[in-house]
This record gives structure tokens, C-alpha cells and sequence, in this order.
């Protein structure tokens, strides 16, 4: 490939674009049949074209399936394994301390947002949730700002100011839908003002923990996402929409949650003393995430002389993924 059209990020070469604007949108927690309940129900007419005159794939995201892991795999183009981050929370074994793995600092791989960037492409990132922000817009020469927080963003932290008087909106809830319309009408007003080259698009799950596939806020959601991805249509951007994981429900035939205290089972077991469990989808949304999820990782201080009978991991009523 030509250098002077590509640039090379963690040993894989990308084209640059060629298109004025490139909008990827990461929709957190998109199970596939919200889209197509919504355009069942008939609310997501620019959905509906976009898989007529598009391509659509389903694909496998990387475990474990969180947010922070699968957003920046889908920035960097590898996975948990090379660019380091393995969750949203995790042990540190250098300190024995159990942290947000929200830094930048245990980021192994550069970014293919920076790289676009450095190539001369104008890049603009914004994220629903601010623990994203520092991980996405790493070394990033850019705008790059969080819907939760956007009252803060600067010139000299995030490459832009006033956002709240560019989107015309006050800073939303974090428990609400409009954290993520924050970020659609952001998108279009920055494709509307400063026109990016490339922009990255993240939003929050909040609605997919509360609401199922069909439900009435589910697709109200989606309505809302649908009108925002046809001005962003419009206004000439190619658009590429993606998800960081599924959903899942975590409750019996009766609603009731199947929760496992994994940590409680491990003190119990005989050779297991010592050992720590780690929900790697702690972080500070409890509402809706509540630290419970469908993966844990346990740390052993040594090898054990008897392991678990049975693999085991503490369940939530909402999802696998945060």
C-alpha cells in the first residue's frame, strides 16, 4: 500500500479516507434485535435504508464484553491481549490495589484515531461516559470530550469549548437516554461547524440494561438514534455503525436474578484461601450495572491444591456486559 494513503496501526495498514466525513458510531449494548424490532415497529425508517443500500455483518466481540475492552479494540484494531485493557476494573499486581482501568496509563497500543491524526486527518471523539474519554483520545490531536462532563471540556483539555452552547443542551443525566442524544446531536453540530474528517461516536447502555428489544423505550431510543444518524446522512458523512457487546437477561423462567458469590465459595474451598475475585464490570454507573455481570476474574496467589468443581460467576437481572 501506498504511504502516502495509508497509515499502519499495531502491524495492520488502513486507507485513509477518501470520503469528507466518516462518522463511526459504537451504540453500547446493541443487541442486534433492537434495530430490527425498531424497524419492525416501523421507527427507524434511515436503519431501514441503511441495511437496503449498505452491508450489514454480525460479528463477536472481544471478552470480556465490556465497554472499555471493546471500545478501544475497535480503536486499535487488536485485542485485550495487545492493547491491555482487559476490563473496566481490575487488580493491579504491581500495587495489590483493585482500580478503574479507565487510564491511558495501562494502555499498551497506540490508536488509530491518534494515527489518523498524525497523518493530517482532523479527528473528533465523543464519548457518552467520561471513563472512555482518556483511553479513546490517548496522544490524540483532536477534539475529544464526554457527553457526562461536557461543561468541562477545554481548548487546552479536549480541543474544544463552549460545547454546551455548540450542542445547544445542558449537561444530561447518566441515567438517562439523553446521554447518548447528547452525543448525536454533538456529532451533528460538529459535522454542521468544524466538519472533522473523521469522527468516533460513543454512546451508553443505560436504556439496553432497562429495556428489552421491542419495548416502548427501547424503541423510542432507537427512534430517536434513527433521526439523528439521517441528518448525520444528510450532512454527508459515511456512516459506520458498530456495537462493543450484546445483551443478555440474567434471571430464571420466574424474573428472580441468578446471582453466584463466587468470592464466597472460593473461602470456602479448601487450597483457595488467599485468592481474590475481580468483576471486571465494577465501575462507578451502579444503577444500572451494579458490579454484577457474567464474567469474574479470579487472582491466585499461588497454585492452588484443589480447584473449583465448577466454573461459576456472579449473575445480574440486567446483563453480561456494561
Amino acid at each position: 500500500m501506498d504511504a502516502r494513503t495509508t497509515v499502519t496501526v499495531n502491524g495492520r495498514s488502513y486507507r485513509l479516507p477518501t470520503q469528507p466525513v466518516v462518522v463511526v458510531i459504537c451504540v453500547d449494548g446493541c443487541e442486534p434485535d433492537y434495530i430490527t424490532q425498531a424497524i419492525s415497529a416501523g421507527v427507524a425508517p434511515f436503519l431501514r435504508e441503511m441495511l437496503g443500500r449498505g452491508g450489514s455483518l454480525l460479528g463477536d466481540c472481544v471478552v470480556p464484553s465490556f465497554t472499555n475492552p471493546n471500545n478501544v479494540s475497535i480503536v486499535t484494531g487488536v485485542p485485550p491481549s495487545v492493547h491491555g485493557i482487559c476490563g473496566n476494573y481490575f487488580l493491579d499486581p504491581a500495587t495489590g490495589k483493585e482500580v478503574m482501568m479507565n487510564d491511558a496509563a495501562y494502555l499498551r497500543a497506540p490508536t488509530l484515531l491518534a494515527a489518523l491524526a498524525n497523518a493530517g486527518m482532523d479527528v473528533a471523539v465523543i464519548t457518552a461516559k467520561d471513563k472512555l474519554r482518556k483511553l479513546l483520545g490517548h496522544e490524540l490531536r483532536g477534539i475529544c470530550f464526554s457527553a457526562e462532563k461536557a461543561d468541562r471540556a477545554t481548548v487546552e483539555d479536549g480541543g474544544i469549548a463552549d460545547v454546551l452552547t455548540l450542542v445547544g443542551k445542558p449537561v444530561p443525566s447518566v441515567y438517562s437516554a439523553d446521554l447518548s442524544e447528547f452525543v448525536f446531536a454533538a456529532g451533528v453540530r460538529l459535522l454542521e461547524t468544524v466538519r472533522p474528517d473523521v469522527m468516533y461516536l460513543s454512546t451508553t447502555d443505560y436504556v439496553q440494561h432497562k429495556a428489552a428489544p421491542g419495548t416502548p423505550d427501547a424503541n423510542a431510543f432507537y427512534a430517536m438514534m434513527d433521526g439523528y444518524l439521517a441528518q448525520l446522512d444528510r450532512l454527508g458523512a459515511v456512516i459506520a455503525l458498530t456495537a462493543d457487546h450484546g445483551m443478555s437477561p440474567k434471571t430464571d423462567a420466574a424474573g428472580q436474578p441468578r446471582v453466584v458469590f463466587l468470592q464466597e465459595l472460593l473461602d470456602a474451598l479448601p487450597g483457595a484461601a488467599g485468592s481474590r475475585v475481580i468483576l471486571p464490570i465494577t465501575d462507578p454507573y451502579v444503577v444500572h450495572h451494579g458490579a454484577l455481570g457474567s464474567f469474574a476474574t479470579v487472582y491466585w496467589p499461588r497454585a492452588p491444591t484443589q480447584a473449583p468443581s465448577r466454573a461459576t460467576s456472579p449473575r445480574a437481572t440486567a446483563s453480561n456486559a456494561c
